[in-house]
């Protein structure tokens, strides 16, 4: 058997590249908050977003890690187009997941606010927000809007498909997402900071496990 015969089409591997920045993407941001989480001095999870951390001495680890994850995230949406092929849905579902990537990116360039003891030397409380501030509270909004789109998008492809429990498992973590973002939005405090960042992990899962069912399915 030749080479030629094993080595899958340059499209099937471009596609597979792609989808795999999907797979990374999010267990690479999870690790990354995690562990600053636990060094940052003055962070405390139950008050402080994870957006903070791009604050202090050490901020650049959140703002590469933004920069690098809403990287990966939009080539995933490529790779989501690709795999899914052509079509009004593959386009929506792949065009707000690749919003969601921007915001990221977004994220890392327009830093959120230092607040409320964090980082050290902080005053207590929330100061009068800058400019700066305020873009990343307006793009970030938008990226979770275009996120939980995106999950309904899928939901309706995988529906189509007959493939139920992946479109519920998307129904479900977007109303999850959604949730909990307007809980933490009315500021309930600590309950709805932790349940928040839950929803993002629950997100990240997401969009891990669909890039992998994806990735499994090219040239198939």
């Amino acid at each position: 058997m030749t080479a030629a015969t094993t080595c899958p089409p340059l499209a099937d591997r471009v596609t597979k590249s792609l989808l795999g920045y999907g797979v990374i993407a999010g267990p690479l941001y999870v690790a990354s908050v995690a562990a600053q989480v636990a060094t940052r001095e003055g962070f405390d999870p139950t008050r402080h977003a994870a957006s903070q951390l791009a604050n202090g001495d050490l901020g650049w680890v959140q703002i590469v890690t933004f920069l690098v994850t809403g990287a990966m995230t939009i080539a995933a949406a490529v790779g989501v187009r690709r795999a899914l092929g052509a079509g009004r849905s593959s386009a929506w579902a792949a065009g707000l997941l690749g919003a969601y990537g921007a915001g990221l990116v977004a994220a890392g360039i327009f830093r959120a606010d230092p607040s409320d003891g964090f980082p050290p030397g902080t005053p207590p409380g929330m100061a009068e927000p800058t400019w700066h501030a305020m873009v990343h509270l307006t793009v970030a909004g938008v990226a979770f809007i275009a996120l939980v789109a995106s999950c309904f998008v899928f939901a309706a492809c995988f529906s189509r498909a007959g493939e139920g429990g992946w479109a519920w498992f998307s129904r479900v973590t977007g109303l999850v997402f959604a949730g909990t973002f307007a809980f933490m939005a009315s500021g309930a405090g600590a309950v709805a900071i932790l349940s928040f960042t839950a929803a993002v992990v629950l997100a990240w899962a997401w969009m891990t496990a669909i890039s992998i069912k994806l990735y499994k399915g090219v040239g198939m």
